[in-house]
This record gives structure tokens, sequence and C-alpha cells, in this order.
């Protein structure tokens, strides 16, 4: 039973045998400034999901019981020792940073209080991501499993709960990193180069929340500037029919707008002369969704949106650009791996997470391109209320057929399995639905360089479908098929424009890569690179403006979009603008600046 194999540690927990004083980063490797800023009692507490707040909620971060065992193991009776939560087994912030493998699981183990006034509620346990396969027990009772390492779940645990004291929460997690068909994104268990270390188990903020029986499980805002209104859908749990939405928009606490659907229909709501959402302008609409049954209010959630269009058009020489609010704009903007030194996929604090994005505002950028990755929901708050377009990447796994980034592709599609399939097209969806109401989300990108591609044409269409609202980049840097909304090119280190289409449009979905390696500041020691290395911020500057000016020639001719590689340095790439711990920006910002702006400039 867990409960007896739990029993010490519970009691343990009770008399306080843990403190913070027993936690400290692993390891000797660099780390960021934030890193000693940790509070092992008070770690990520900020609201984890700004899109869709509740005044109630419970942070469960923090220490827990950690164990790692055989796959064939049950619950073991003891355990290895504390981690961290939300930080990685094999990240130093976890205070573990141990490999786990495929032949392994972990196991996680913690009690929680829950406040008496929840006690005629529903008890929602979110986990912010886990990655990979996750089953969890709460009081000796398996309450869900989860597949997927980059998006949000949770269950409703309140009919496992026991009287108002200590509940027991078992988590266990198993990831077979690249040996599975699974998304993966950069992980493999031998990293190397453009490779990175494994992020095992619980790597996002858990927490808990209280809920009527009734509630509002998502909302989803599609704004339509051309018509002057938003579309407001509220995914109802628990409801019937007659329950109503309610949907109030405010601005400086002034409400502006209101309207009422059935919940089952969405909301329209009409704005007069509504402001525009733009990286120069990144004006948000606060919202208040309430849900009515019966005419009492049984759930509130506040939320925000923003009024913006994503579209193309041909300009005066026939050339396909990107808009934005039905004006020509040019995406700039850095490849972000969002990786740390010391948190892996995990960010140390929340300041660390927006500093990223205030860095590429500093730049002089409009865009970023999130590689191969998903961030917390609070990562792309931020790029909401800073300004900064996102193309979002699905995160590459399993197998790819040959690489052919020069042509269009002529070969034989990697077939996956029915399993890998359907692993792809469940966590692509889940993506989706998750980041589908951030304004700051322009682009969707399913394949990166042939990274597990299969079925391109199928599923481009079948994203295009889903989401009309937003463009497709099919395949960034190939293989390239003739559909979609852009033909992306890659090319190092220099920007070229060596395939073109007069139907879509074509964009430098990465270029650049100039490295600069500096001592104190290395994840590895004797094994650094970049595209091209050079030995002074003044030589990386002067060759990221050398190649800014071709990219100008470039954007004149043909080029819609361009990807610079990279915002920091990632393990052994030394090719960021900043170092790795972000200690050091290592280019001349203003110069940056400056000359980012003129290639923005030169498409209007």
């Amino acid at each position: 039973m867990l409960k007896k194999a739990l029993s010490i540690f519970s009691i343990a927990i009770a008399l306080g045998m843990f403190s913070q004083a027993q936690w400290k980063p692993a390891g000797d490797n660099i780390k960021t400034s934030w890193a000693d800023e940790i509070d092992p009692e008070n770690v990520l507490p900020e609201y984890p999901r700004p899109i869709m707040e509740r005044e109630e909620w419970k942070n469960l971060n923090g220490l827990w019981q950690y164990a790692i065992t055989p796959v064939q193991n049950a619950l073991p009776s003891e355990f290895d020792g504390q981690i961290l939560v939300p930080f990685a087994v094999e990240s130093s912030l976890s205070g573990v940073q141990e490999r786990v493998g495929e032949e392994n699981i972990v196991w996680y183990h913690r009690t929680f209080d829950v406040p008496e006034s929840w006690s005629d509620k529903k008890v929602l346990l979110h986990f912010g991501a886990v990655d990979w396969k996750t089953d969890v027990w709460v009081n000796d009772i398996k309450v869900g499993t989860h597949e997927g390492g980059y998006t949000p779940f949770s269950f409703d645990i309140a009919p496992f709960l026991e009287g108002n004291g200590h509940q027991e929460l078992t988590v266990k997690v198993w990831d077979p990193t690249d040996n599975g068909p699974q998304p993966r994104g950069k992980q493999v268990n031998n990293p190397e180069g453009i490779w990175y270390t494994p992020v095992t188990g619980i790597w996002q903020t858990v927490w808990m929340e209280p809920v009527s029986e009734t509630y509002t499980a998502d909302v989803r805002t599609t704004p339509d500037i051309d018509k002057n209104s938003v579309s407001v859908e509220a995914k109802v749990c628990g409801g019937g029919y007659g329950d109503v939405v309610k949907v109030t928009v405010k601005t400086d606490g002034k409400i502006i707008a209101m309207s009422s659907a059935s919940a089952s229909q969405p909301v329209e709501i009409h704005l007069d002369n509504p402001k525009k959402w733009s990286p120069d302008s990144p004006f948000l609409y606060d919202m208040e969704v309430v849900l009515l049954k019966n005419g009492e209010e049984t759930d509130q959630v506040n939320s925000y949106f923003a009024m913006r269009k994503i579209s193309m058009e041909r300009d005066e020489n026939g050339i396909v650009r990107l808009q934005l609010n039905n004006e020509n704009i040019f995406h700039f903007g850095p490849l972000d791996q969002g990786w740390w030194p010391d948190g892996l996929y995990t960010a140390p604090s929340d300041e660390a997470l927006r500093y990223d994005i205030e860095k590429t505002k500093d730049f002089g950028y409009n865009m970023i391109r999130k590689h191969v990755k998903v961030e917390p929901a609070r990562w792309y708050t931020h790029c909401d209320r800073l300004g900064i377009l996102v193309w979002q990447d699905m995160p590459n796994g399993d197998s790819g057929p040959e690489w052919q980034n020069k042509t269009y592709f002529d070969g034989m599609e990697f077939q996956r399995t029915v399993r890998s399939e359907q692993i792809f097209r469940k966590e692509w969806k889940d993506i989706m639905d998750y980041l589908y109401s951030y304004p700051s989300i322009a682009v969707w990108v399913p394949f990166n360089e042939a990274w597990g591609q299969f079925k391109t044409e199928e599923i481009t269409a079948w994203t295009k479908e889903y989401d009309p609202s937003r463009l497709v980049n099919p395949a960034s840097g190939g293989n390239h098929y003739q559909m979609g909304d852009m033909l992306d090119l890659h090319n190092y280190p220099d920007p070229q424009l060596y395939l073109y289409d007069a139907a879509r449009a074509t964009v430098l979905g990465e270029y650049g890569g100039i490295g600069l390696a500096l001592k104190g500041h290395l994840w590895a020691k004797d094994r650094n690179w970049g595209y091209v290395q050079f030995k002074s911020s003044k030589e990386v500057t002067d060759e990221y403006i050398r190649f800014a000016h071709e990219l100008r020639k470039l954007a004149k001719a043909g080029f819609s979009a361009a990807v610079y590689t990279q915002t920091t340095d990632v393990e052994a790439e030394v090719n960021g603008l900043i170092t790795y711990d972000r200690k050091v920006i290592k280019v001349d910002e203003e110069k940056i600046r400056k000359i980012n702006q003129e290639v923005i400039n030169v498409v209007e």
C-alpha cells in the first residue's frame, strides 16, 4: 500500500524534519544570478495562468521527496532524498542532478492541506507540464494518467480527499528521452553540439484551485479587427441547458462593453474604435468571464485579449508580405530555445523568464521563434504584455526522412508508427489549444529541418483548418512542400535567398550562429562551438552588422521574415547574443538595436 510505504515520510513532514537548509543547487556548472535568490519555501510563487485567473489557489511547488527506481519496481519504502519542484531531476536547481533514462522511473511524494473553505468545491490539481508519462495518486487512489511533456493537465481530486488533515500526493513519471517516439525537442541521452541534457519529470508549477460543480475550463478568444468584434467561447464543465456566459470588457477598470450568450454559444462583442495590439503598442483589453446557472453566478475568471490580425498580402512588387493589422510587417527576431544552465527547461524565477523577452525587445527585434519547446503560460503573457510576435514550433520527436533543404522534397516521407503518429497529433492539438488565446502567437511551425517530419501536407492542412486565424510555416528549413503560408530557408552563417516562392511568403527561418566563447561563462570547458567563431565582442558585432546589411538587401528582394540564431548560448553552443548564464551581453547592444530596426523598416 502507498500509505504504508509513505508513513515514515509523512510523520517526518509533520515534525518539520525537512528544512530549507537541506536544499542547495547540485553540481558545479555555471548558474544564473537568479539561482542565488531561490527560496525553497517560495518557489515560482506567481499565479501560473494569468490569461484565466481565479482569486483562490494554492501553490504546491517546493521540497518534495523523490526516488529513482527501475521501471518494474513499485513505490519504494524509502526515498532517495528531496527534490525542489518544479525543476527537472537532471537540473542543478532540483538539488538532485541525476540522470534517469528509459529503464527507470521517478517517484515524487508530498503531503498537502486543503483549505476548509474549499470543502464544498471541486478541487482541481494542476500540473503545468511533466515530461513525459505521468501517473497521479491521492491518498493511495490513482486519480489519473497523462501523456505529453509540454502541455498543462489537471484532475478533480475532491472525491479522493480525506477529512481536513494532511493529504498524500504521489506522482510517477517515465520518460524515454530520445529512445522513444514522443516529442522531446533538443533532449538526448548523450548531449553534444546542438543536442542537450534530458529533462525528466515535473518541470512546471504544480498547483490547486477550487471550482464549483459547474465551471469554466477554458476561454477561447478570437478577435476580428475588420468587424471591430471579438468572439469569446467558454468551455464549460458540468454545465447544462440554460447556463449563461456573461463577458465584460474593461480598460483601466472602466467597463466599455458587455454581452451574454448561452454557454453552448460564443459570446460576440462589438468594440467601438478598438485599440489594436502590435509590438510597438501592445494594448490588452481586460476581460471578466462569469458563468451563470439558474441566474446565479457559479464561476468567474479574469482574462484579457487583444485586437490584432495576422495575415499576408502582396506588396506593390508582387512579393507576398506578412501583415499585422492589415499592414506589412517584417518579422525579425532570434531563435529562442528557452534553456537555463541551472534549471534546464525551467527558468529559476519569473523575473528570469521575462528577462530574455525584455532583452529581445531591447535588441530591437519584434519577433521570437520559440524553438522546439513550449513555455509556461506566464512566458506567453509576458510576450503579450511586452509586445513580441511569436512563432511557435512543435517540439520534434521520433526519426525523420533525409533532409533536402535546397529544393522541394522529392523523396519518400518518413512513416511513423500508428502509436507515434497518435502521440504527435494529440500533443500538437493540445499545444494549439493551450496557446490559442495568446495574441502574441502569430505562426504555427509543425516541423523543423525534417526532424520527425511526416505527412507534411496533411498536417499542414489540418493545422491551417484548425486555426485559420494564424499563419502556418509547414517546415522551417525544409523538407519543402508547396503548401501552407511560407517557404522557410535555413542558411548558416550568412543570409542567402536560394529559393523563392511567388505564391507564399519566403522567409529565412535560421541564419547567423556567430560564436564567442567567454571564459567563466561556459557550460563545457573544451568543446564549445558556433557556426563561425570570433574572439571579441567587437568582432561579433561587426559580423552581425555585416550579415544584417545583406539581410536588408534580401528583404527588399523577397524575404518577408528572418530568424537569427540565437538569443543565448545553450550548453556547448556559444552562438548566443547573451551568455548561457545571462551575465554578459556579448554584442554592442545599441549597434545591434539600430541595425535591427533598419532591417525591420525595409518592409512598409
